[in-house]
């Protein structure tokens, strides 16, 4: 058999998930044509097709089948290996992954920059998703989770700071509007929420249950849009407060509402307990965060 590129097998991996050649260019960020070659290349080595050909997009042979359900594991494997050889150094340098909750991902920018300035040799990749990443997969080397306490038998979990979050209205909005006196006078204004699948959150909930529908004039998914949204003074809306303190502009509107304060979390897999790169970044993040606290 002829000397195999392994990256021949994760494009034809990507292909097999995507169903189709550009939409695996995108998904691996190479040109269309690059995919085709490559693919051509590695049924070629290997003497066996992988794909059936259709006008709606490639579907895998039996033999690409065995290739979608082997090469996860394997992927996981090598990223393991290369960990472990990486780790060996005792230079704070490579790659450091990241994954984060969306609301915090631009947060954490400022963090990241201090950090590469002390560590000029790292370099950072950030996956901004409110899915939970599974660390074991090598996608992430660690992963910031906000609420209740992750748990895993290989998760190593370590308490970074706690959030609170309240509600705010830049000062244009309260001089025009004024601030909400009583439960009974929320309808009386306009407010800037989150989507409904955040409405099980209990301040937001209290909101939503003592206003109608139309009082809501703007709502987002992602909170940095609803941030946003209350510093141009669209409405009343909730942001964490430390984000919040960063706005002299804003204004805090005492509500009846739930507390809120919810916990981050540094979270690793245990094969990374002995990674410098990991130990680095939780002493840093840790120690910058209980600075800013302090300072506030």
């Amino acid at each position: 058999m002829k000397n195999i590129s392994w990256d021949d097998y994760k494009i034809a991996y990507q292909v097999a998930i995507d169903g189709s050649l550009s939409q695996a260019g995108k998904s691996l960020n190479i040109n269309h044509a690059t995919v085709l070659r490559r693919i051509n290349q590695l049924e070629t080595a290997l003497e066996v097709k992988l794909f059936f050909r259709h006008q709606r997009g490639y579907k895998v042979t039996d033999a690409g089948a065995i290739l979608l359900a082997e090469l996860p594991e394997l992927i996981a494997r090598f990223s393991k290996l290369e960990h472990q050889l990486q780790n060996v150094e005792s230079n704070i340098s490579g790659e450091l992954r990241i994954s984060t909750i969306s609301s915090y991902s631009s947060q954490l920018a400022p963090a990241l920059k201090a950090f590469r300035d002390i560590y000029p040799a790292i370099r950072i990749k950030v996956l901004s998703t409110d899915d939970i990443v599974p660390l074991e997969s090598g996608a992430a080397h660690i992963s910031l989770r906000a609420g209740p306490k992750p748990n895993g038998a290989d998760l190593i979990v370590k308490e970074l700071t706690r959030f609170k979050t309240n509600y705010y209205a830049s000062k244009e909005y309260v001089t025009e509007f004024g601030k909400p006196s009583i439960d009974s006078s929320l309808n009386d204004h306009y407010w800037v929420l989150p989507t409904a699948e955040k409405y099980r959150l209990p301040f937001v909930r209290h909101v939503v249950d003592n206003i109608d529908q139309d009082r809501i004039v703007f709502q987002s998914n992602h909170f940095p849009d609803v941030n946003q949204a209350v510093i141009e003074g669209m409405g009343i809306g909730p942001m964490g407060e430390h984000q919040a303190k960063l706005y002299p502009s804003l204004v805090k509107i005492p509500l009846n509402s739930p507390k809120s304060e919810e916990a981050m979390w540094f979270v690793y897999h245990k094969d990374a307990k002995h990674s410098a790169r990991v130990k680095c970044f939780y002493e840093f993040l840790h120690a910058r965060l209980k600075r800013l606290q302090h300072n506030n």
